[in-house]
Formats: structure tokens, C-alpha cells, sequence
């Protein structure tokens, strides 16, 4: 059995094409999905990126409106579209490929021509009626892509990254709350993989911690700079078919519905062209990919074994481990977190080579710019959440293997130099070494310290440096 689509007609410069007709985007769109096959994810996949687009649509409708352009009917109807847009519908109709040729006029077609077609039937008029309400001439009035795009992915960013800071928040009071639950967990730090000096597991975990919120305030300050916008440029910053007065009106109205605090750039020609701002933010979102797996590194390190590797914390299991070792479990959630860390650094690189490659007056490749700043801005999000609720929030410490790994270590006699002295303590480093035996079995054995003195000078405030030892 055939099923018959029913299509409605529609036309631009190559010539008609039909449409489904229910469907709220038109022929340019339909020509975009034909031509990108390219990653199979639609721009919909971001609705921050399809809400931006709707305030930007929203706002150019009202300083249309308000210079006296568009009439009050056409803007109303355009107004409430946007608003429906924003409030979560027809995000679904919002199809074109992320990745895409034309420096994003698929996208602001796209979303042209969905919110053009809404408002017609706002207006009691039939999808494709564009002699009512035009997706160029009315919703894009005084507009250009190459104002538009990037005015939505910066306002798109700001608010990803919005969930990004949260959720960092949560992961480093995860790693606080453990600094604090093993403050007084005693063992071994080590340096270059080889014993080093006593510290506490405290100490390790709030260096977790610390990195992270280090991390939080660079990510602040990178955001700011997406802050400054090029609406009212048109084409390539000259505002070429935007009246006078139109770039200002437009970013007010943007920022009182976006609740940000806007800026149109101070030269629109050089904001057009220049995609730093982007490649700053993809460089704080690198620093964080970096530090977060090295301390997923760490992790997994620490959890090693459980009998033949370190065995000093335990991650909750989450999981079978092994298809062929039965009881096998692996640090998955540490895993996953390096993968998404490893993405991101790729995705820094594209983002690099992308602003590098834009020649003249526009830069052409910022839909990859925008399709790797999102997954890199998601996905860490989500491994900062999944890190501390999967991972960091069930860790245990193997308080008797630490510390055996202090007693034991031959580093442990640094902490007492400053009591036996160097001769001695030299003397007991090389004896324990060849024996085997615990340096503080050895100094109690020798005399050099009184058993009181020994363990007051190994509590953990003194010997991982936090304290000052009883007199």
C-alpha cells in the first residue's frame, strides 16, 4: 500500500520544490537536509541554540515594529511564534544538519521559515502563504545570517555554560565533602610514582576540589566576552538595509528577553569577521578537560587492584567489569570522564582551526564552531554531574592500607629528621631498605624516640603538615 504525502508548493532561486504540508519549515530548508547529510544530529539536538534564534527573531520584530518597518500585525504574530518557540514547541521542526556549508543561513532559514509559517497561522492563514507573511522580507527584516548566527550561538553559549558551572559546583563540593570525610586519613604522597612525604587523603581529595573551582572562576570570566554581540551588522558589519537606530533597539529588546547583560560590539565590521571570543572559551573549556581527567587519572590510580595494584580507595561499583573475569569490576565512571576530556581537547583543536580558516569579511565555518562548543560544553557537563553522583559521592578509604604505606615507607623518615637527626635518619632509611622492615619499627627498636613522642609526631595535623607536634 502506497501512502500519498500530501505537499504544498513552495519557491526560491532554483526553482519549486514541494514541502509536506504540515511541515512549518519551507524549500530552503528542505534543500539544507538534502545537501548536509553530514552528521545526522539537527541543530534541534541544542535547544539553547533554538531559543537564541527565537529571541534574536523576537527582537528584530520588535525594533522592526518600533522604527515604523513592520507593521503591528505581522509583528505580533511574529512576537508570539518566538514565544512559543522559546516556551519549547516546534523544536522538532528545526531539522537542518548542525554541521552545514553557508556560514549558518541553513540555520537562520531554517528558523525563518518555522516562524514564519507559525505566525501565519497565527494570523488564520495556511503554511506557505508567504504574500500574508514573509519568511525574508518580514522575519528576517534589517538581518543578515551573519548577524544573526553568531548573535544566537553567543546567547546559546552563555546559557549552556550556565549548566556547565552548576554542575562543576556540584562535583567540587562532592570532592569537598570527601576532603573533609578523610581529613584525617593518613598516607603516602608520592611524586614521579615514588614515595614522596606523609600527607592526608584529605589533602589529596581538596586538591580535587581547589582545581575545580580555579576552574569555575576562569570559565566566568571567559563567558563575559560572549557577552558582546555583532546584531545590526547585516552582511559584513556595515548594517547595509538596517536603518539607523535598529542595532540599538534590537539589543535592547534582546537582552530584556534574554536577561543578559548585551553590548553591540564597538566595531561590527572587525566582530563580524573575528571569532576569538570562541576560541577563548574553547580554550577554559580545554584547561577544565585537562585538570578534570588528570584527576580521573588519579582516581583510577588510587583504586588500582583491589590485591596487586595500590588499593588505597575504593570507587563504588557500578557494573560488571569483565565479560571473561568473573568479580572483575572496573573504574568505569573515571573512564567515561577521560573520554569525554579526550573530546574535548579534539574539539578545541577544530574550534582553533575553524577561526583560523575565516577570510575577509565573514568567517564561514562557524557551524562547527557552534556543533563543538556544545558537545564540549554538554558532555562535560554531564561527566561533572555523572563523576560526582556515580563516582566521587561512594568512594571509601582503605584507612589500614594507608596507613601501612606510611609506616612502611622509607619517606616517612623525612618527618622525623628534624627529631633523630640526619645521621640517624639516614642510617634508618638504608637499613629499612634493605630489610624491609617499617621505619618506625626501626626507630622504636633503636630508641631514638620514646613510643609517646613516635606517635604524637606521626598524628596526621603533624606529620602531613597542618599541625606543629606536642612539646
Amino acid at each position: 500500500m502506497t501512502t500519498t504525502v500530501v505537499t504544498r508548493s513552495e519557491h526560491d532561486l532554483l526553482g519549486d520544490r514541494d514541502v509536506p504540508v504540515d511541515a512549518y519549515w519551507g524549500v530552503h530548508t528542505l534543500r539544507a537536509t538534502e545537501n548536509f547529510p553530514i552528521t545526522g544530529t539537527p541543530i534541534s539536538a541544542y535547544p539553547h541554540l533554538i531559543d537564541a534564534l527565537a529571541a534574536v527573531k523576537e527582537a528584530a520584530a520588535l525594533a522592526n515594529e518600533e522604527l515604523g518597518l513592520l507593521a503591528p500585525e505581522k509583528a505580533a504574530a511574529i512576537v508570539a511564534a518566538c514565544r512559543e518557540i522559546r516556551a519549547g514547541k516546534l523544536h522538532d521542526q528545526f531539522v537542518v544538519d548542525v554541521i552545514q556549508g553557508g556560514a549558518g543561513t541553513s540555520t537562520n532559514m531554517n528558523a525563518n521559515e518555522v516562524v514564519a509559517n507559525r505566525a501565519l497561522e497565527l494570523l488564520g492563514h495556511e503554511k506557505g502563504q508567504y504574500r500574508f507573511l514573509h519568511p525574508n522580507e518580514d522575519v528576517n527584516l534589517g538581518q543578515s545570517t551573519n548577524d544573526v548566527y553568531p548573535t544566537a550561538v553567543k546567547i546559546a553559549t552563555v546559557f549552556a555554560v550556565r549548566g556547565l558551572l552548576r554542575a562543576m559546583a556540584v562535583l567540587q563540593d562532592s570532592f569537598g565533602r570527601k576532603a573533609v570525610e578523610f581529613r584525617d586519613v593518613l598516607k603516602m604522597g608520592r611524586t614521579q610514582l615514588q614515595d614522596a612525604v606523609p600527607m592526608t587523603l584529605g589533602q589529596e581529595f581538596s586538591t580535587f576540589a581547589v582545581m575545580l573551582d580555579e576552574d569555575r572562576s576562569r570559565l566566568a570570566e571567559a563567558v563575559e566576552l560572549i557577552h558582546e554581540i555583532n546584531l545590526g551588522a547585516t552582511a559584513i558589519g556595515t548594517g547595509l538595509n538596517a536603518p539607523a537606530g535598529y542595532a540599538e533597539s534590537a539589543r535592547r529588546h534582546l537582552a530584556e528577553i534574554t536577561g543578559l547583560p548585551l553590548v553591540t560590539a564597538a566595531n561590527l565590521v572587525e566582530a563580524t569577521q573575528d571569532c576569538g571570543a570562541f576560541v577563548q572559551m574553547s580554550g577554559v573549556l580545554k584547561r577544565i578537560a585537562v585538570k578534570l581527567s588528570k584527576s580521573c587519572n588519579d582516581l583510577r590510580l588510587l583504586s588500582s587492584g583491589p590485591r596487586a595494584g595500590l588499593g588505597e580507595i575504593n570507587l563504588p561499583p557500578v557494573q560488571a567489569g569483565s565479560s571473561i573475569m568473573p568479580g572483575k569490576v572496573n573504574p568505569v565512571i573515571p573512564e567515561v570522564v577521560n573520554q569525554v576530556a579526550f573530546e574535548v581537547i579534539g574539539n578545541d583543536v577544530a574550534i582553533t582551526m575553524a577561526a583560523e580558516a575565516g577570510q575577509l569579511q565573514l568567517n564561514a565555518f562557524e557551524p562547527i564552531i557552534l556543533h563543538s562548543l556544545s558537545e564540549s560544553i554538554t558532555h562535560l557537563r554531564n561527566a561533572c554531574r555523572t563523576l560526582a553522583e556515580r563516582c566521587v559521592d561512594g568512594i571509601t578509604a582503605n584507612t589500614d592500607v594507608l596507613r601501612a604505606t606510611v609506616e612502611n615507607s622509607i619517606g616517612l623518615v623525612t618527618a622525623l629528621n628534624p627529631y633523630i637527626g640526619y645521621t640517624a635518619a639516614t642510617d634508618i632509611a638504608k637499613e629499612a631498605l634493605v630489610t624491609g622492615r617499617g621505619v618506625a619499627e626501626l626507630v622504636l627498636e633503636k630508641g631514638l624516640l620514646p613510643a609517646e613522642r613516635l606517635a604524637d609526631l606521626l598524628r596526621p595535623e603533624v606529620v602531613a603538615g597542618s599541625g606543629s607536634p606536642l612539646v
